[in-house]
């Protein structure tokens, strides 16, 4: 029972950083409908700007988000003003083909600069540490700082688009562009302001995972997979749906890695394309168009 119960609480934690994955993915969808394939290229750009503020630096990796944030913002505002705005009204294919693109000279740019060599932050006595809930069952207070920061970044932009006239003025361009341009409104700033807040999202996302496991110019596709299939599983649009979409991502892998070591990631692909089939609009839709 207790071997059950922690394999579940594993699992929980591990969805927290899937939902900060998906988290930036699930708000530019929502408010653009764009899907971007470079998604976790940028997690991974991220975690090297974090690795090098902290070579520069000498300061912590936690601490590294003081940079990081503000240097991925600016990065996500100008990318979307500079190259992505341009492919919105053309259809689906153009922005898809755009940011693929962007994901190949992402990992080929990041493979000149760093090579194909994995890194990793250290976070000292804080990675290994652990609170003790019971008799063989016990929790690492870095994952349960991961799963409380996704907590609190979804909770954020929950507040954000439905308590603040700027959230206001992102739905109105997510409902009806149109409109809201005839009231005044510039989509082109806000669209590049969201890409700019999906990456200040991305980045804290980057630096944790670059605490908790080893990092290189090749991981980002995989990021992209967790990221998709946490949206996908909560429902397209739905913030807290990606949280509950990491965690039931999450515990499948660790079930399945409970089982067979060989499982771990079959057994989350099983459960995205599980909801896929019985609810192929995942559990928590938003209305889209």
């Amino acid at each position: 029972m207790t071997a059950a119960l922690d394999t579940v609480l594993q699992g929980t934690l591990l969805g927290g950083l899937y939902a900060l994955f998906a988290a930036g993915l699930s708000l530019i969808f929502g408010i653009m409908r764009l899907v971007n394939i470079a998604h976790g290229d940028l997690i991974v750009l991220a975690a090297y700007v974090a690795l090098v503020a902290v070579q520069a630096t000498g300061i912590g990796p936690i601490e590294s988000l003081v940079i990081v944030v503000p240097v991925m913002f600016a990065v996500g505002y100008a990318l979307q003003r500079g190259l992505l705005n341009s492919t919105l009204d053309r259809g689906i294919l153009p922005p898809l083909l755009v940011t693929f693109g962007l994901s190949i000279i992402i990992q080929n740019a990041l493979l000149e600069g760093f090579s194909a060599d994995s890194r990793k932050l250290q976070a000292g006595a804080f990675e290994t540490a652990s609170l003790q809930l019971g008799p063989g069952l016990a929790v690492g207070w870095f994952p349960l700082l991961i799963f409380a920061t996704a907590v609190a970044v979804i909770a954020g932009l929950q507040v954000l688009l439905f308590r603040t006239r700027l959230g206001r003025a992102f739905r109105a361009v997510s409902d009806d562009p149109e409109a809201a341009r005839l009231y005044g409104v510039d989509n082109r700033h806000l669209f590049a302001l969201a890409m700019a807040m999906a990456l200040a999202v991305v980045s804290i996302a980057a630096v944790l995972l670059a605490v908790r496991t080893n990092f290189d110019p090749a991981v980002g596709p995989a990021r992209l997979l967790f990221a998709f299939e946490a949206v996908i599983i909560g429902g397209l649009g739905s913030l807290w749906g990606t949280l509950v979409g990491g965690i039931i991502l999450g515990v499948a892998q660790s079930v399945g890695a409970k089982i067979d070591p060989a499982w771990q990631l079959l057994a989350g692909h099983v459960a995205f394309l599980l909801v896929l089939v019985f609810r192929p609009r995942g559990l928590f839709p938003r209305a889209v168009d």
